[in-house]
């Protein structure tokens, strides 16, 4: 009967612990606040950061392949390739540190906005190497067909080639949108607070890093695999409809 109330009691004390380091954790003094403004902060980077290098990756794309097509756009073929190489060779960190510290270190700027600028631009680089690969995957004979009915390059690109790229890599463009999503992470480094910042200002209060941990684990786990099954059933519809 002592060993069952015994074990009883290390079992109460037990789950009195976690609750209490629950509660210093997140509840008291608000400290949730951290946490959602970290949520709100990531979301706002990283959804505006898709749009930029959305924007970006067509643009840098599409003169890259005109130039292998047609031979025209020479020198900003060049500074396209110069702008993939670099980006791609560096870390988004440094990308990041350079932005803020070099750039814009005299400017007053909102530090979101860096942030929004530096992911959009990194994103831009590899979104733009995905939609090549998607449009060098189309036959070179769709584009010969668009030019034999009058259609201009632009045209061809924006009514026949394009619609079918972006099918082909819905699935890479999804992988490096939720990528995007963890990377924003890194914007701790110039005192962004996103989700891992406010788990390390909880943290330095506490001394207790396991449930501010945890939780933006799970609240990071969440978010990706809500991207994943978003990208997975837009894939399904976009193959229910070619079929």
């Amino acid at each position: 009967m002592n060993d069952f109330i015994n074990f009883f009691d290390k079992i109460f004390g037990f789950i009195i612990n976690i609750w209490d380091s629950f509660y210093q954790s997140v509840i008291y003094d608000d400290r949730y606040k951290f946490i959602l403004e970290g949520l709100l902060n990531t979301i706002i980077i990283a959804f505006f950061a898709v749009i930029i290098g959305i924007v970006i990756g067509i643009i840098v794309s599409l003169i890259r392949n005109n130039y292998e097509m047609n031979g025209k756009m020479k020198v900003g073929n060049s500074i396209a390739k110069c702008y993939v190489n670099v980006i791609r060779g560096t870390p988004v960190i440094l990308q990041l540190m350079i932005i803020y510290y070099v750039i814009f270190k005299s400017v007053d700027i909102n530090i979101i906005i860096v942030g929004i600028l530096a992911f959009g631009i990194n994103s831009g680089a590899y979104v733009s190497e995905i939609i090549r690969a998607g449009i060098n995957s189309i036959s070179i004979g769709q584009i010969e067909a668009g030019y034999s009915l009058g259609l201009k390059y632009g045209q061809i690109m924006r009514y026949i080639i394009l619609p079918q790229a972006i099918k082909n890599i819905l699935p890479a463009l999804g992988n490096e949108f939720i990528t995007l999503l963890k990377e924003t992470s890194v914007g701790a480094y110039i005192g962004i607070i996103e989700l891992t910042k406010a788990s390390d200002i909880i943290a330095s209060r506490t001394y207790d890093y396991f449930f501010p941990l945890i939780i933006i684990a799970i609240i990071y786990l969440i978010m990706t695999l809500g991207l994943s099954k978003l990208v997975n059933a837009m894939e399904r519809r976009l193959n229910n409809v070619r079929s």
